[in-house]
């Protein structure tokens, strides 16, 4: 190993000794967050200064540091399933209703399509605004690489008509959806998640003594599934700071500048967005500004994480502790926001790549019929996008497929895709947030005395348990 690799382990190890000491002397859980954000950020940008993008001293040590960074990302995944099963099962029997269930399912899913939908046109109306185009884009060997990998995965995809994919989605073996199998194996999770929480219901109408036993071992298991997502949670800040280190070191700020156009599109599309959220809180009776406030520290979460379902369990806080909204909202729309209508990755993302790889083809990025079919696609392949890294991939792949463009074009933004990716999460957990507040709003499940509360910028990860 070289000497300036092992040089770059020990200030990484020095970092991690900081942030620690942050910790033990109890510094709130959202500034060592921002810390550990400027940390990476300034690191990474040292370490590129220093070696240069392509040096083997980067590759090396970020090797290394992947140990703490894609380690975190592991435990994030790991706790995803436990977390969404234990969610959506205990908010069903806490109903004690099944058609409370009917009421709220109806209301979230309602919301999160049209979200997604408003998305879609958002993107599609930025994309065209700022003259996007694929044939703009000149590809060089990684983006070659990745479209081939893309052009490969969407074979197993082009044979599967909207309806099948619709079938597919009910988990014919949910162990096996346990395991993370299939891309769509999270809804395959709530799905099968609801039949057991409505056949526990069904048990308190006939045995209620059975249930009394049920009830109690689900708030048990969900007590410890919330313990455990806890102490990984507390790894958030050493996780960041591996992260963004890896991120600023890897990336061609050349390539960025040419893809700039495309970037500053995106987060206009993913701003945009955002303000249809606020603008939804503001007319089911909320405050956009108290609502502001008190989302910004999850969604920083979502945003450095990049992981929607590993921001799940502050998403499920923030609406119960901050917003006011009932535990059964909160806990549904948490848990299908992971999965479907997420406007970031589901929305904005294939929109925009539709619209730019359109003209390649022939097709009139700007006829209404094009636009018309493409929201729709964009609304139905929603369903089911994983929460966790690479969700806006598969999604693109089903629209880009569906509509017979050439997927293997998307490998072409491959340079800026963990640039836009962490815009895109925070706005898939803010689309989750505002649709469970307005549904809940909508249903008379929210305590506006606890929104309208003039509480504590910091998250409290002891809460989260």
């Amino acid at each position: 190993m070289q000497l300036a690799v092992i040089a770059n382990i020990l200030i990484m190890l020095g970092l991690i000794y900081v942030l620690f000491r942050f910790q033990k002397k109890y510094m709130p859980f959202t500034r060592r967050v921002f810390i550990a954000l400027g940390m990476g950020v300034a690191f990474g940008a040292g370490l590129q200064i220093v070696y240069g993008l392509d040096s083997p001293v980067i590759s090396q040590s970020i090797s290394w540091f992947d140990i703490v960074g894609r380690g975190y990302v592991s435990l994030l995944r790991m706790i995803v399933v436990p977390l969404v099963m234990v969610s959506v099962i205990s908010s069903i029997i806490r109903l004690k209703d099944v058609g409370s269930l009917g009421r709220i399912s109806g209301w979230v899913l309602g919301l999160l399509m049209i979200t997604v939908s408003i998305a879609a046109i958002i993107s599609i109306l930025t994309s065209l605004g700022f003259g996007l185009s694929a044939e703009a884009i000149t590809s060089g060997t990684r983006e070659v690489a990745r479209g081939e990998a893309l052009l490969s995965r969407a074979v197993q995809i082009q044979s599967l008509t909207i309806p099948s994919m619709l079938v597919s989605l009910i988990p014919s073996n949910p162990f096996l959806d346990m395991t993370g199998a299939r891309s769509t194996s999270i809804i395959g999770v709530v799905i099968f998640s609801a039949f057991i929480g409505v056949s526990a219901l069904g048990l308190n109408r006939k045995k209620p003594e059975i249930f009394a036993t049920i009830e109690n071992s689900v708030n048990a298991i969900h007590a410890l599934v919330m313990r455990m997502v806890t102490l990984v949670l507390r790894l958030t800040p050493f996780g960041i700071l591996a992260l963004m280190t890896k991120v600023v070191a890897g990336s061609n700020f050349a390539d960025i500048m040419e893809l700039f156009r495309f970037v500053a599109a995106s987060y206009f599309a993913l701003i945009a967005v955002f303000v249809v959220h606020l603008l939804m809180v503001a007319f089911a009776g909320g405050s956009p500004l108290t609502y502001l406030k008190k989302v910004l520290p999850v969604l920083t979460f979502a945003f450095t994480s990049r992981s929607s379902a590993g921001t799940m369990p502050l998403t499920i806080q923030t609406m119960t502790k901050r917003l006011g909204v009932s535990e059964a909202v909160a806990n549904f729309s948490a848990s299908f926001g992971t999965t479907i209508g997420q406007n970031g990755c589901a929305g904005i993302y294939p929109a925009m790549l539709a619209v730019m790889i359109a003209p390649t083809v022939g097709v009139d990025p700007t006829s209404l019929s094009f636009i018309g079919t493409l929201v729709i696609t964009i609304a139905i392949s929603s369903f089911g996008v994983a929460g966790v890294g690479g969700g806006a991939t598969f999604a693109a792949l089903i629209v880009l497929s569906a509509l017979g463009l050439p997927v293997e074009l998307a490998g072409l933004l491959i340079s800026i895709e963990p640039l836009i990716d962490m815009g895109r999460t925070a706005v898939n957990v803010s689309g989750a947030i505002a649709t469970g507040f307005v549904g809940a709003r909508a249903m008379g499940e929210v305590n506006m005395d606890t929104f309208n509360e003039n509480d504590s910028f910091e998250l409290d990860m002891e809460a989260v348990s």
